[in-house]
């Protein structure tokens, strides 16, 4: 039994392929368009999934939106009606686009799909499933639970924007929901837009803004726009936002509130707006904590599931799993719309279908690298096509000179074996860094991601030193959690050093891994498993046996404002037009000077 599941026309267009109850692909279209976060009919990923499991669309047995329109548009009629005649111009331009293109979305996916395989029955084998289960469903049955609740968050689906549900077996079932225009996730949202980046791209920006300000702002935020309740229910007022009836997120009372218009964003980020960013970060982590009570409490549950783009929100995970109520949180590694994809297609799989899980003790994710793979041949016939000298190694000898090269200060282009699925880089598509040396994070903004100076990167590091190095006793496979750093790796501050503020702050050097310690000194921690990625666990034990470092710096392999990197094409020109100093490819290692 194959199914295919597909996410498009909002943001993160995806596919994603299971056959058998086992994932087989999984791709995000803007790999292969190279436009960051696609939100296209997800035709090339379509393809490159099919093509992993060398089968044509016509030999596929269902395909799974993974949202229902028609709820949808009920959703944007009814806010709409509610608020006539504000809203009209929001209105006069969203109903045409509805009437033209989504409102009748089944014809339209039937006639991409007939542009993929004219001979595939599109009427015959197109299923929708709603927005938060496939969510939920993307949470639990790739995990590692055979029972387990399930949470998910995000901004908005067709009327739900979060919802509790518990998972059993090929069961799963939504017991609570809050809906639209209640939403943490567009409260983050509103904050983003007002701090002056992009919603729906940026939200991580404010999540790294924040440890550099003051929460001031929370019991403002929590008394005069977000009514919480000890359950984790919240109402907004929607007497300061903008977002149901306008076209933008907050309106001139938020702006009243916070005392000035949102930040252009080519002004320069102040202290106030690091302070609203730790204020809304802190607002969210305690929705969350509530949530999450509410959840165990409601299921009798000791373990759980995460999904929706909140979900991604690494800092509120740590918390969590600190301070909240289950022994175990599993997080799905594309929890936004991509994700949505693969949920689809799980859901029709499990619950409808009845195909049976295969729990195995570890998750079903394959760490995250469900995507495109190139051939050695393929590497080098590009290589050689754009003119470039190479030198072929075998990994003994590829290890030692990457290692070579990471212990004298050089940034490395990494591309290995599959792609990964979701927002992280975890040691396909990655560039790496020797974590010891302060001037590396300020190196990588400013000289190879081109991206502001602020911005944390994240530790690799042994799954087996884990708990030597941060305060983390448990895996982390997918970036999602953050810890702080180990006591023993953390450096006392002088009184001048504690005393600085603001962006100064990223002079101090905290700890004995200074490029990947945030200036609370956490760090959001990605552990390497043997099983998942074996050429990049041997990485990291060849540098831990040089350096007594079991650490790399480890971003995405891409730059401000494009995609992470898909093919061997796509990775030298990265490397070209960047400071990345070597590009290890495949077996060969391609150098600047």
């Amino acid at each position: 039994m194959r199914v295919l599941g597909i996410s498009a026309y909002y943001h993160d267009s995806a596919a994603a392929l299971v056959e058998d109850g086992r994932i087989v692909a999984a791709a995000q279209e803007e790999r292969f368009s190279r436009k960051k976060f696609d939100a296209s009919f997800p035709a090339r990923a379509i393809r490159s999934v099919l093509s992993a499991c060398g089968v044509e669309l016509r030999d596929v047995d269902r395909v799974v939106f993974y949202e229902k329109p028609f709820l949808k548009f009920d959703r944007l009629l009814e806010t709409y009606l509610a608020l006539a005649p504000r809203g009209f111009r929001s209105f006069g331009m969203a109903m045409p686009l509805w009437a033209r293109e989504r409102l009748f979305q089944k014809r339209r996916l039937c006639r991409e799909l007939a542009a993929i395989d004219a001979r595939f029955p599109s009427e015959d084998r197109l299923l929708f499933a709603e927005h938060h289960l496939s969510h939920a469903a993307s949470a639990f049955f790739p995990s590692p639970f055979e029972r387990a609740a399930v949470v998910t968050l995000d901004g908005v689906g067709e009327w739900a924007t979060g919802s509790i549900g518990i998972g059993d077996g090929r069961s799963l079932r939504i017991l609570d929901e809050l809906r639209f225009p209640h939403s943490l996730g567009l409260l983050y949202a509103a904050f983003t837009q007002y701090i002056g980046f992009e919603v729906n791209a940026d939200e991580y920006k404010v999540m790294g803004l924040a440890p550099y300000g003051e929460p001031r702002f929370e019991g403002l935020i929590l008394e005069r726009l977000v009514d919480l309740k000890e359950d984790g229910s919240f109402r907004l007022d929607l007497d300061f936002f903008d977002f149901c009836a306008g076209l933008s997120m907050t309106g001139r009372r938020f702006h009243d509130l916070f005392g000035g218009p949102p930040r252009s964003p080519f002004e320069p980020i102040e202290r106030i707006h690091m302070d609203l960013a730790a204020s809304v970060q802190r607002v969210t982590e305690e929705v969350v904590l509530r949530i999450a009570r509410t959840a165990a409490a409601r299921t009798g549950m000791k373990d759980l599931c995460l999904a929706g783009g909140v979900a991604l929100n690494c800092v509120a995970n740590g918390r969590l799993l600190r301070e909240g109520p289950f022994d175990r949180l599993w997080i799905q590694p594309a929890a936004g719309d991509a994700g949505g994809a693969l949920g689809a297609a799980l859901y029709a799989t499990h619950a409808l279908l009845d195909e049976p899980r295969s729990l195995t003790g570890g998750d079903a994710m394959q760490g995250a690298f469900l995507g495109d793979s190139f051939s050695e041949d393929e590497i080098q016939r590009t290589l050689s096509a754009r003119g470039v000298s190479f030198a072929l190694h075998d990994e003994e000898d590829l290890l030692r000179h990457t290692v070579d090269a990471l212990i004298d200060g050089q940034a490395v282009g990494w591309f290995q074996g599959r792609m990964e699925f979701g927002p992280r880089a975890l040691g396909a598509r990655s560039i790496l860094a020797d974590p010891r040396r302060p001037e590396m994070q300020s190196v990588l903004n400013l000289k190879v991601k081109f991206r502001e100076s602020f911005r944390p990167f994240a530790p690799a590091v042994l799954r087996e030193e884990v708990s030597r190095w941060f305060d983390l006793d448990r895996e982390s496979p997918y970036m999602l959690l953050v810890s702080k750093v180990a006591d023993p790796h953390r450096r006392p501050l002088t009184g001048e050093e504690a005393s600085i503020v603001g962006f100064d702050r990223q002079r101090v050097v905290r700890s004995t891994i200074p490029a990947v310690t945030h200036v609370d000194d956490t760090a959001r921690i990605q552990t390497v498993d043997p099983a998942t990625n074996p050429l990049f666990h041997r990485l990291l034990r060849a540098f831990f046996a040089r350096t007594g470092c079991p650490v790399l710096v480890n971003t995405s392999f891409n730059v401000r404002d494009e995609p992470i990197v898909c093919t061997p094409g796509d990775a030298l020109s990265c490397f070209q037009k960047t400071e990345i100093d070597v590009l290890v490819i495949g077996r060969a290692i391609v150098r600047k000077r």
